[in-house]
């Protein structure tokens, strides 16, 4: 081969060389993370018309944050996962739980017993896949069964593009099938092939953040800090919806009202957070007292209604929430509005936490109600969280996304694509390409190497009259 000829041949080889890795680099510059957002599934709308009718006279219960909105829909929270702009592939988990029972026996039990939870939507190839994690009660024979991460439903995902989204990334109404092992899941209600619901989701994409420092480590010997359990405190918050019921009544077409939040109080989709607590605690003899800043303030159609300065108090197992309640212009102090669970307050770490525990109506509730709930009737639970020390952080509130909206996603006729918004710019971190352009450069000094030496040896070959032989 003449010297030009294999010239071309490493130029050829160089070239094909960095097509390979080039896209590598570009495909790993790609990369987002997901963070925040929101999925809005009625499961199936007839199977939750089916546990709350005249047959089944049962009902659901939101875990984990989950709220309804709408008619029909729950909302899931938290949106935590990955997205390559360049592939289109995409995976999102969210946070949050819907337990549907009915059917119950003169034990109290229940024979239609099914918890969803913690749903994830996987995109790759242009094909989807719902999976949930499922705790069900077998309709024939009763036995209960927990599965995690099942793979529920395919969804729908004709004409998406999913490539080239931008932040955030919506999917609109996106048509979810039942599957085999979703089936099995669902206790036996419907086979495989059937048609749940839609699936509805937003999800905030974050350009990859540049490689941080490795954070110094504790100085050897230094001893760890340990969290008091016993005495006065200064951070602490408490998280309660109220009820779902009268959060949907307020805002429906009867109240066609809204709430109103001040001093310092946060709304989580599902509840609202009553932070900055301060008061006292002992672990060893479980009480607490403490109270807390943050207002909410419910208006509309013959309705008015705040609650401030909430106080929790617990002792022997039972916590009060208590508040001022304001109706009108009247104002009551320290009303006792519910009484909950408190048997679960326990010390983790740094933080003295009760999570969702039930809560019910005292008689000084009701009439706050002004009667509309006797006494006793089942209110949101109330979940608690003291910090121990200066560093504890507070369980954080559900991340419902940028364009998270109190209201139900808009119904379109067909699923609505990514959105085709240009791909935010790679961070420039020291791992993003470093390596592999070392690696190249050696390549192609290799290559380069080569190329020569292939030269040499067929002038010399030639010279001695010689065929060249096959490299090894």
């Amino acid at each position: 081969m003449p010297a030009r000829s294999a010239r071309v041949y490493a130029v050829a080889l160089l070239a094909a060389l960095l097509g390979a890795l080039l896209p590598a680099t570009a495909a790993q510059a790609a990369g987002r993370t997901v963070q925040g957002g929101r999925l809005d599934w009625g499961l199936k709308s007839s199977f939750q018309s089916y546990v709350t009718g005249p047959i089944a006279k049962g009902g659901f219960k939101l875990k984990s944050g989950a709220a309804t909105v709408g008619g029909s829909l729950f909302r899931f929270h938290s949106a935590n996962g990955s997205y390559d702009p360049d592939s289109g592939e995409f995976t999102a988990s969210f946070t949050g739980g819907v337990s549907f029972q009915g059917h119950q026996k003169p034990d109290g039990a229940y024979e239609l017993d099914m918890t969803v939870s913690r749903p994830t939507v996987k995109i790759s190839g242009g094909s989807g896949t719902l999976y949930l994690d499922v705790s069900s009660k077998a309709k024939d024979t009763g036995q209960v069964t927990d599965q995690s991460q099942v793979p529920f439903a395919t969804l729908g995902l004709g004409g998406i593009n999913m490539k080239g989204g931008g932040s955030p990334l919506a999917l609109t109404n996106v048509p979810a099938t039942l599957t085999e092992q979703g089936a099995k899941a669902f206790a036996g209600y419907y086979q495989a092939g059937a048609q749940l619901d839609p699936v509805s989701l937003s999800a905030d994409v974050k350009a990859p953040a540049a490689e941080q420092p490795a954070q110094p480590s504790q100085t050897p010997g230094a001893p760890a800090e340990t969290p008091q359990t016993q005495g006065a405190f200064n951070d602490a918050a408490v998280d309660w919806g109220v009820r779902r019921t009268f959060r949907e009544y307020v805002t429906g077409s009867v109240g066609q009202g809204k709430w109103t939040l001040a001093d310092g109080a946060q709304d989580g989709g599902a509840l609202f957070r009553f932070p900055q607590g301060k008061g006292s605690y002992d672990g060893q003899k479980g009480t607490l007292d403490a109270a807390f800043a943050g207002t909410v303030h419910f208006t509309g159609a013959h309705l008015d209604l705040k609650l401030a300065k909430l106080s929790v108090k617990v002792e022997n197992g039972k916590g009060v929430l208590t508040a001022d309640v304001t109706t009108g212009t009247e104002t009551k102090n320290a009303v006792p509005l519910v009484e909950f669970d408190a048997k679960g307050l326990k010390t983790e770490g740094k933080l003295a936490t009760v999570t969702e525990a039930p809560a019910t109506l005292t008689e000084g509730g009701s009439q706050a109600f002004n009667s509309m709930y006797k006494a006793g009737t089942e209110m949101d639970p109330v979940s608690l969280a003291v910090a121990l020390d200066g560093s504890a952080q507070l369980p954080a509130l559900p991340d419902l996304g940028s364009t998270a909206s109190p209201s139900a996603p808009a119904p379109s006729a067909a699923p609505s694509s990514a959105a085709p918004a240009p791909a935010p710019a790679a961070a420039a971190g020291k791992s993003s390409g470093t390596g592999l352009y070392l690696a190249l450069g050696a390549a192609v000094l290799v290559l380069a190497g080569g190329a020569v030496f292939l030269v040499l040896r067929r002038r010399r070959a030639a010279a001695a009259g010689a065929a060249p032989t096959e490299a090894p």
